[in-house]
């Protein structure tokens, strides 16, 4: 692949800690040679892994840009061995503006890989990831929620990669993070992901569903940040004990997986958006998740959203307002462990 353009203010190799900033160059109205400056930091001591931690690939999804935010003022380099490389807004533009896609030029970040080295500025960030910072690292976590659109129980998720060495690597960590619920998904809406081109390189991947929506519980906010510690510490990059569900009184993490396009559901007509049941609930085959009304046809009766199979309601819509074609739930259903095949 070309070579990146985006100048970097850190030293990837240099031992302790250091704040700087990817400068992505760009031309825009009034600045012909402006520069995207995303902020990074590098903390690094000793031997040991290089893990990658990111968070912001789309701008409105918040608990990981804190979780980052804080580990970069908190880590000192004597509580790491080996190296952390922290961006806690990958999509700067976005997190500024409070919105899913780059309002410099209207791209998915999670939908630009493996990226372009002459393309735009979300098309530059994800070549840079693509060809310098995924080399760099064992261990890529990628922090989502459901942003606005939807709301998700929080839980651990991944793919079922093909590789069953790089798969059990990718099940202990997602169960480190110490959720209700380990989710098994599938990409409904595209290609390009940034966590499938980590994959492709071999890397050991974790990403998240931290819940949704612009206000974030306190519990939110703490299952994200102690659930990133906990998995530092099980990949050996950040001192400290590891923490169990067990030996937090929980019971075990639920795996559980929505694999075909029928387990995630779309309104079928615009309008209002009535959850009729809450995240986590048990749902039966033929229940109504969910209710279609319209503001202009008040003599209409409501458009049912039906659960097609039984399972769990991991995720619902977010905003009431809906428009044709939105995802408004993800029906999720137990694993099978004899599927995660991470056993010799």
């Amino acid at each position: 692949m070309d070579r990146s353009p985006i100048h970097v203010t850190v030293d990837f190799d240099r031992a302790g800690k250091q704040y700087g900033h990817l400068c992505v160059p760009y031309s825009y109205n009034l600045g012909g040679w402006a520069n995207l400056l995303v902020p990074v930091a590098v903390v690094r001591n000793g031997a040991g892994p290089t893990v990658l931690v990111l968070a912001g690939n789309h701008g409105d999804e918040y608990p990981g840009q804190v979780a980052i935010l804080r580990l970069m003022r908190e880590l000192r380099p004597e509580q790491v061995r080996g190296r952390l490389v922290l961006i806690p807004a990958l999509n700067l533009p976005a997190a500024k503006a409070a919105t899913r896609l780059s309002p410099l030029d209207g791209k998915n970040m999670n939908r630009a890989f493996p990226g372009r080295a002459d393309g735009s500025p979300t098309e530059m960030v994800a070549h840079y990831l693509t060809t310098v910072l995924f080399p760099l690292a064992d261990a890529v976590i990628d922090i989502h929620t459901g942003g606005r659109s939807l709301d998700f129980y929080p839980c651990s998720t991944m793919h079922l990669v093909p590789d069953r060495e790089q798969r059990r690597k990718m099940v202990e960590a997602a169960l480190a993070w110490n959720s209700d619920f380990s989710f098994l998904y599938t990409d409904v809406a595209g290609t390009g992901l940034l966590p499938v081109e980590a994959e492709r390189q071999g890397k050991l991947v974790v990403t998240t569903e931290m819940g949704g929506g612009e206000p974030v519980p306190a519990a939110v906010h703490l299952l994200t940040q102690g659930g990133l510690r906990n998995v530092l510490i099980h990949l050996g990059v950040l001192a400290g004990e590891k923490k169990t569900r067990a030996n937090l009184g929980l019971r075990p993490t639920r795996w559980l997986q929505a694999l075909s396009r029928d387990d995630y559901r779309f309104a079928p007509e615009s309008g209002l958006y009535e959850a009729l049941a809450d995240l986590g609930a048990e749902v039966s085959a033929g229940q109504a998740v969910g209710l279609i009304h319209f503001l202009e046809r008040p003599d209409r009766e409501p458009v049912p959203v039906v659960a097609p199979s039984a399972g769990v309601l991991l995720a619902s819509r977010g905003p009431s307002l809906v428009a044709q074609g939105d995802c408004v739930a993800c029906i999720a259903h137990d694993v099978d462990p004899a599927a995660l095949d991470v056993h010799p």
